[in-house]
Protein backbone atom coordinates (compact mmCIF):
# COMPACT_ATOMS: atom_id res chain seq x y z
CA UNK A 1 0.00 0.00 0.00
CA UNK A 2 1.31 3.97 -0.37
CA UNK A 3 -0.22 7.10 -0.10
CA UNK A 4 0.01 9.14 -3.25
CA UNK A 5 2.66 10.73 -1.83
CA UNK A 6 5.33 11.31 -4.16
CA UNK A 7 9.27 11.14 -2.69
CA UNK A 8 11.53 11.54 -4.92
CA UNK A 9 11.78 11.79 -8.88
CA UNK A 10 13.69 8.95 -10.50
CA UNK A 11 15.47 8.79 -14.13
CA UNK A 12 14.97 5.57 -16.06
CA UNK A 13 18.69 4.31 -17.51
CA UNK A 14 16.95 0.95 -18.78
CA UNK A 15 13.76 -0.64 -19.95
CA UNK A 16 12.81 -3.21 -21.79
CA UNK A 17 9.92 -5.60 -22.22
CA UNK A 18 10.53 -7.37 -18.94
CA UNK A 19 12.22 -4.76 -16.79
CA UNK A 20 13.40 -1.77 -15.54
CA UNK A 21 16.43 0.31 -14.06
CA UNK A 22 15.72 3.68 -12.18
CA UNK A 23 18.15 6.03 -11.11
CA UNK A 24 17.14 7.43 -7.72
CA UNK A 25 18.62 8.25 -4.07
CA UNK A 26 16.76 8.98 -1.53
CA UNK A 27 14.43 6.03 -1.85
CA UNK A 28 17.23 3.53 -1.43
CA UNK A 29 18.43 4.72 2.20
CA UNK A 30 16.25 2.10 3.62
CA UNK A 31 14.98 -0.75 0.61
CA UNK A 32 15.86 -3.77 0.22
CA UNK A 33 15.73 -6.15 -2.84
CA UNK A 34 11.89 -7.70 -2.53
CA UNK A 35 10.83 -4.29 -1.32
CA UNK A 36 7.57 -2.89 -3.23
CA UNK A 37 8.16 0.82 -4.93
CA UNK A 38 5.12 2.60 -6.60
CA UNK A 39 6.56 4.02 -10.06
CA UNK A 40 4.12 6.77 -11.45
CA UNK A 41 1.55 4.75 -9.29
CA UNK A 42 2.73 0.88 -10.49
CA UNK A 43 3.68 -1.07 -7.90
CA UNK A 44 6.83 -2.70 -8.73
CA UNK A 45 9.23 -4.95 -6.64
CA UNK A 46 12.65 -4.39 -6.45
CA UNK A 47 15.14 -7.76 -7.48
CA UNK A 48 18.18 -5.41 -7.88
CA UNK A 49 19.93 -2.96 -6.46
CA UNK A 50 22.61 -0.49 -6.34
CA UNK A 51 23.72 2.89 -4.07
CA UNK A 52 21.63 5.10 -6.50
CA UNK A 53 19.65 2.78 -9.04
CA UNK A 54 17.12 -0.23 -8.88
CA UNK A 55 15.74 -2.73 -10.88
CA UNK A 56 12.03 -4.08 -11.35
CA UNK A 57 10.76 -6.92 -12.97
CA UNK A 58 7.89 -5.32 -15.39
CA UNK A 59 4.88 -8.29 -16.54
CA UNK A 60 3.58 -8.63 -20.06
CA UNK A 61 -0.07 -7.84 -18.26
CA UNK A 62 1.47 -4.50 -16.23
CA UNK A 63 3.10 -3.06 -20.08
CA UNK A 64 -0.50 -3.79 -21.71
CA UNK A 65 -2.56 -1.83 -18.93
CA UNK A 66 -0.53 0.94 -17.73
CA UNK A 67 1.45 4.05 -19.41
CA UNK A 68 5.08 2.31 -18.72
CA UNK A 69 4.93 1.44 -22.15
CA UNK A 70 5.54 5.24 -22.83
CA UNK A 71 8.61 5.16 -20.82
CA UNK A 72 11.98 5.21 -22.54
CA UNK A 73 15.63 5.78 -21.07
CA UNK A 74 15.93 9.44 -19.32
CA UNK A 75 11.83 9.50 -18.54
CA UNK A 76 11.49 10.96 -15.38
CA UNK A 77 9.42 8.89 -13.00
CA UNK A 78 7.36 9.48 -9.33
CA UNK A 79 8.68 7.39 -6.49
CA UNK A 80 7.23 5.93 -3.74
CA UNK A 81 8.04 3.32 -1.04
CA UNK A 82 5.21 1.48 0.26
CA UNK A 83 3.63 2.46 3.49
CA UNK A 84 4.27 1.31 7.32
CA UNK A 85 2.83 1.44 10.08
CA UNK A 86 4.76 4.51 11.47
CA UNK A 87 3.77 6.55 8.21
CA UNK A 88 1.79 9.76 8.08
CA UNK A 89 -1.11 9.28 5.37
CA UNK A 90 -0.76 12.50 3.98
CA UNK A 91 -2.57 11.55 0.76
CA UNK A 92 -4.82 8.73 0.76
CA UNK A 93 -4.85 4.83 0.32
CA UNK A 94 -3.26 3.90 -2.79
CA UNK A 95 -2.79 0.00 -3.47
CA UNK A 96 -0.67 0.47 -6.87
CA UNK A 97 -2.63 -1.61 -8.84
CA UNK A 98 -3.59 0.62 -12.15
CA UNK A 99 -7.15 0.70 -13.31
CA UNK A 100 -6.99 2.03 -16.64
CA UNK A 101 -4.53 4.93 -18.10
CA UNK A 102 -5.86 8.23 -19.27
CA UNK A 103 -5.05 11.15 -21.72
CA UNK A 104 -4.36 15.37 -20.69
CA UNK A 105 -6.62 17.07 -22.56
CA UNK A 106 -5.94 20.18 -20.69
CA UNK A 107 -3.39 22.28 -18.70
CA UNK A 108 -4.59 25.58 -17.25
CA UNK A 109 -2.32 28.06 -14.96
CA UNK A 110 -4.43 29.73 -12.56
CA UNK A 111 -2.56 32.44 -10.38
CA UNK A 112 0.00 29.79 -8.73
CA UNK A 113 -2.44 26.99 -9.15
CA UNK A 114 -2.93 24.70 -12.08
CA UNK A 115 -5.56 22.46 -13.32
CA UNK A 116 -5.36 19.19 -15.92
CA UNK A 117 -7.93 17.74 -17.25
CA UNK A 118 -7.32 14.02 -18.15
CA UNK A 119 -9.41 11.82 -19.91
CA UNK A 120 -10.34 8.30 -19.72
CA UNK A 121 -12.97 5.28 -21.12
CA UNK A 122 -16.22 6.09 -19.77
CA UNK A 123 -17.14 2.74 -18.17
CA UNK A 124 -14.35 4.12 -15.25
CA UNK A 125 -16.51 7.15 -14.74
CA UNK A 126 -18.85 5.60 -11.72
CA UNK A 127 -15.97 5.86 -9.43
CA UNK A 128 -14.87 9.58 -9.57
CA UNK A 129 -16.81 12.36 -7.52
CA UNK A 130 -16.19 16.29 -7.07
CA UNK A 131 -14.32 16.71 -3.93
CA UNK A 132 -13.17 13.16 -3.82
CA UNK A 133 -9.39 11.58 -4.14
CA UNK A 134 -8.16 9.83 -7.44
CA UNK A 135 -4.43 9.29 -8.01
CA UNK A 136 -2.83 10.12 -11.08
CA UNK A 137 1.21 8.80 -11.49
CA UNK A 138 1.44 7.73 -8.08
CA UNK A 139 -0.02 11.29 -6.80
CA UNK A 140 -2.54 11.88 -4.64
CA UNK A 141 -5.09 14.26 -5.90
CA UNK A 142 -8.62 15.77 -5.35
CA UNK A 143 -11.03 15.96 -7.81
CA UNK A 144 -12.02 19.59 -8.94
CA UNK A 145 -14.55 18.49 -11.53
CA UNK A 146 -15.88 15.39 -13.45
CA UNK A 147 -17.88 13.94 -15.73
CA UNK A 148 -18.41 10.15 -17.14
CA UNK A 149 -15.24 9.98 -18.99
CA UNK A 150 -13.18 12.68 -17.80
CA UNK A 151 -11.84 14.33 -14.23
CA UNK A 152 -10.10 17.89 -13.67
CA UNK A 153 -7.54 18.29 -10.86
CA UNK A 154 -6.35 21.14 -9.16
CA UNK A 155 -2.94 20.82 -8.39
CA UNK A 156 -1.18 23.17 -6.09
CA UNK A 157 2.43 24.59 -6.86
CA UNK A 158 4.08 22.37 -4.44
CA UNK A 159 2.96 19.26 -5.98
CA UNK A 160 3.43 20.44 -9.50
CA UNK A 161 7.05 21.55 -9.15
CA UNK A 162 8.15 18.28 -7.26
CA UNK A 163 6.67 15.77 -9.54
CA UNK A 164 6.41 14.57 -12.95
CA UNK A 165 3.29 16.88 -13.50
CA UNK A 166 5.30 19.79 -14.60
CA UNK A 167 7.01 17.40 -17.68
CA UNK A 168 3.40 16.58 -18.60
CA UNK A 169 1.71 17.97 -22.25
CA UNK A 170 -1.39 17.76 -24.15
CA UNK A 171 -2.01 13.94 -25.09
CA UNK A 172 -0.06 13.23 -22.24
CA UNK A 173 -0.34 9.48 -21.39
CA UNK A 174 -1.02 9.15 -17.82
CA UNK A 175 -1.85 6.15 -14.85
CA UNK A 176 -4.95 6.39 -13.15
CA UNK A 177 -5.98 4.05 -9.78
CA UNK A 178 -9.53 5.17 -8.62
CA UNK A 179 -9.75 5.20 -5.27
CA UNK A 180 -10.52 1.96 -3.63
CA UNK A 181 -13.41 3.30 -1.42
CA UNK A 182 -15.78 3.72 -4.45
CA UNK A 183 -14.88 0.07 -5.30
CA UNK A 184 -15.83 -1.48 -1.90
CA UNK A 185 -19.11 0.40 -2.21
CA UNK A 186 -19.48 -0.86 -5.50
CA UNK A 187 -19.50 -4.47 -4.24
CA UNK A 188 -21.34 -4.53 -1.41
CA UNK A 189 -24.41 -2.89 -3.57
CA UNK A 190 -23.80 -5.59 -5.96
CA UNK A 191 -23.97 -8.85 -4.09
CA UNK A 192 -27.10 -10.79 -4.22
CA UNK A 193 -27.04 -10.79 0.22
CA UNK A 194 -27.63 -7.08 0.45
CA UNK A 195 -30.24 -7.04 2.74
CA UNK A 196 -29.26 -3.32 3.92
CA UNK A 197 -31.28 -0.21 3.32
CA UNK A 198 -28.39 1.37 1.91
CA UNK A 199 -28.67 1.79 -1.97
CA UNK A 200 -27.59 3.90 -4.71
CA UNK A 201 -30.06 6.89 -4.13
CA UNK A 202 -29.75 6.93 -1.34
CA UNK A 203 -25.95 7.54 -0.77
CA UNK A 204 -26.83 9.76 -4.22
CA UNK A 205 -29.50 11.78 -2.19
CA UNK A 206 -26.62 11.90 0.80
CA UNK A 207 -23.98 13.40 -1.51
CA UNK A 208 -21.79 10.05 -1.26
CA UNK A 209 -21.93 9.61 -5.36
Amino acid sequence: MFTGIIEEIGKVTSISTDKITINCSKILSDSKIGDSIAVNGVCLTITKMSNNSFTADISPETLKVTALSELKNGSSVNLERALTLSSRLGGHIVSGHIDTIGKISKISKLKDFYELTIDFDKSFGKYVVKKGSITINGISLTVAECGEDFVTIAVIPHTYENTILKELAISSIVNIEFDILSKYVEKFLSTSDNNSNITVNFLAENGFI
